[in-house]
């Protein structure tokens, strides 16, 4: 029904509970999803992510049927300053969201380019140090579980949160193994072009998150913002790009009871660009 390489995230259900979510996205006819697993945006994944959970989840998942490409998740603060204890639970928790990536099969664990605020911590150069540093252990601690690591970078709402501060987070990454994650919506929303920023980031996109923005909005339907998505679309082609995408419509401008179709034509629409 839809292209293959054409997702739908969790997240675009998070009105919903999990295993209500996940037969929604099926009955649409996705064949795949990104996991939620944001606190505050998404609570399909438990931020107390013990063994029990993580069983309990892995069998929802499971039992839908749907394939798992990334579990969007979150560890802290990346450029936070850290006690010993507060550094151990950190870990604690990265394990948990890789073994739960492991067990639902998915390609890859996401994590975010820092905290919400782009403010620097200490500065602008410390701060990314932190951050790349901290993604690069977890891409160390990812191929342990045998998943990928990547990152959403640039974020709107996060530390790195444009395109000068994305590409410097990039650079700090190269040849590291760690991916990025393009998301339009945020792009768009930092008043930046989505083909600029493929020029920056070329060969290295490893998922790409679909949903509209104006400047200052990142929570609009697809054909209600100012993103182009054709031209984003063709030009990740033309670079090159294999991977997968994946509806994530957080979205303000329509109901509960509007989002499946609106995720349906969205996915059409997305579908005839791939």
């Amino acid at each position: 029904m839809f292209n293959s390489r054409l997702g739908c995230s969790s997240i675009s259900f998070r009105h919903q509970d999990l295993p209500a979510a996940l037969r929604t996205i099926s009955g649409l006819g996705f064949d795949e999803i990104d996991l939620g697993a944001l606190p505050g945006v998404c609570d399909h994944v438990p931020y107390d992510l013990d063994a029990a959970a993580v069983t309990a989840v892995t069998a929802e998942v499971a039992a839908s049927g749907l394939r798992v490409r990334s579990v969007n998740g979150d560890i802290g603060d990346l450029n936070a300053v850290l006690d010993d204890g507060q550094q151990v639970s950190r870990e604690r928790h990265l394990e948990a969201l890789l073994t739960l990536a492991a067990n639902t099969g998915a390609k890859a664990l996401v994590l975010p380019c820092g905290a919400l605020s782009h403010e620097p911590v200490r500065s602008v150069d410390e701060d990314l140090d932190q951050i790349a540093a901290h993604l690069i252990h977890a891409g160390h601690r990812a191929a342990e579980f045998g998943v990928e690591l990547w990152t959403e970078s640039l974020h709107f709402l996060r530390f790195c949160w444009n395109l000068e501060r994305a590409e410097l987070l990039a650079g700090r990454l190269a040849d590291t193994g760690v991916g990025i994650v393009m998301d339009f919506s945020h792009i768009v929303a930092a008043g930046e072009d989505p083909l600029e920023y493929l020029s920056r980031h070329e060969g290295r996109i490893s998922h790409v998150h679909l949903r509209d923005a104006v400047p200052g909005n990142i929570n609009l339907s697809i054909g209600n913002g100012q993103a182009d998505f054709a031209a984003g679309l063709s030009g990740l082609a033309a670079s090159g790009y294999t991977g997968h995408f994946s509806l994530e419509l957080e979205t303000s401008d329509v109901t509960h009871d509007e989002r499946p179709a609106a995720a349906a034509k969205a996915a059409s629409y997305i579908t005839d660009l791939i």
